[in-house]
């Protein structure tokens, strides 16, 4: 009996799929629940299994763009497991003939130089192989080797790269990030606000309990942690952050799930943090390792991905110093991180070199005012510099005092 593998439902607001790669061809036995192929929605990339043991007969090839329930490919389940696949037997290998090796600098007979460009190849011992005659019937000239010693590695002429035109198909998750942004720079009044961060502290705490960390958690301690911290703080003291405009409402949040923005091999994915103010560092930086391999396998689901009311960008791991984030839309705000940089700064009258980051805050000016802005910005900076801050939110003199 013969039994069709269909595109199976993948989320509320999703009609089509691509189908990406098939990992059972057309005739191969697939084992039930096996994964024969990866389709890639939208917004993610998932596997599809094979619901019954049994041959396959493709229907749907790759790179096809298909509807929810459209049939992928059918399954004969009457079909006999094979006993076993032989594995391919090794290629003997054949020593390749070998020439008599002859000197580089000794142009083959059949080689035509003139003296002077024969005297010049065995002084400097050029490789006539780099060599371009240009001279009558095929001749090398003087002017030949000074060209090859003069651009080694490049024959003179040769163009190094084809001008070759490679039209390549967009794929389902690259055509919502271009259309999700397209509408972010159309749909909200952005402004972006800048300031800066002295990573002084920061960077100390880091080596000072890296190694303790790691062994406490099984986690590397890093800046995701501090800064998704510092942001949870921001965004419970300025609310409008973590809101979004609904026709005409304003969604107010009482949580912070943090969505971080993460290159993955098909595009950029924003993964989600969920109740970020709920948990301790170790447990973020768990969580920001977990999304981030998810991501880099494509392995993340829907879900995962859906539903933050904040998000951060490190475009600084490239090597970013400067930057304006484009808003997560239906999202009110979007922190960028940049790479740390060693400055001189002004501190007390006195020429300091600090480890400054440049911080930017992109924010839809419809819901979140200019005050609103900068002071979110202020605090996040305050918090950073102060990481004693984050254990509290504020002070922890003033805390004990109820100040």
């Amino acid at each position: 009996m013969a039994i069709d593998i269909k595109v199976p439902t993948v989320g509320e607001s999703i009609s089509e799929v691509t189908l990406v790669k098939w990992l059972k061809k057309d005739g191969e036995y697939a084992n039930r629940d096996e994964v024969i192929a990866e389709l890639e929605s939208e917004k993610a990339t998932f596997e599809l299994n094979a619901e019954q043991a049994g041959v396959i007969k493709t229907i749907a090839k790759e790179g096809d763009t298909l509807k929810i329930g459209d049939i992928v490919c059918s399954i004969d389940t009457d079909a006999a497991k094979p006993e076993g696949v032989k594995a391919e037997p090794a290629k003997e290998t054949v020593p390749a003939k070998t020439e008599d090796p002859k000197p580089l600098n000794e142009p083959a007979k059949d080689t035509k130089a003139s003296p002077v460009a024969a005297a010049i190849i065995a002084d400097k011992k050029v490789d006539v192989k780099t060599v371009t005659a240009t001279g009558s019937n095929g001749k090398i000239v003087k002017q030949d080797v000074l060209e090859a010693l003069n651009n080694p590695g490049r024959k003179p002429g040769v163009t190094m790269f084809g001008r070759n035109d490679r039209p390549e198909k967009m794929s389902n998750l690259r055509k919502t990030i271009s259309r999700r942004l397209v509408e972010a720079k159309n749909t909200t009044a952005m402004l972006t606000t800048f300031n800066e961060v002295d990573m002084s502290a920061i960077m100390e705490i880091r080596t000072k309990y890296k190694d303790k960390f790691k062994e406490g958690h099984g986690i590397n301690l890093g800046f995701m942690s501090f800064f998704t911290k510092a942001c949870t703080y921001a965004l419970m003291e300025w609310p409008s952050v973590n809101a979004y405009i609904d026709g005409e409402n304003v969604i107010y949040h009482d949580y912070c799930d943090i969505s971080i923005a993460v290159s993955a091999p098909k595009g950029l994915v924003v993964p989600v943090i969920r109740n970020a103010e709920s948990l301790s560092m170790a447990e973020i930086e768990k969580k920001v390792v977990e999304l981030a391999t998810k991501a880099k396998d494509n392995k993340l689901t829907i879900e995962e991905m859906t539903g933050g009311t904040f998000t951060i960008t490190n475009g600084g791991i490239f090597g970013s110093m400067m930057s304006t984030p484009i808003i997560n839309i239906p999202q009110s705000a979007i922190l960028g991180m940049h790479n740390i940089l060693q400055r001189p700064m002004a501190i007390n009258g006195q020429v300091v070199i600090k480890p400054m980051m440049y911080l930017a805050l992109s924010y839809d000016h419809r819901i979140i005012d200019g005050r609103e802005s900068v002071s979110f910005l202020v605090r996040i900076k305050e918090l950073l510099e102060n990481p004693a801050l984050l254990l509290f939110g504020k002070d922890p003199v003033k805390s004990l005092l109820e100040l």
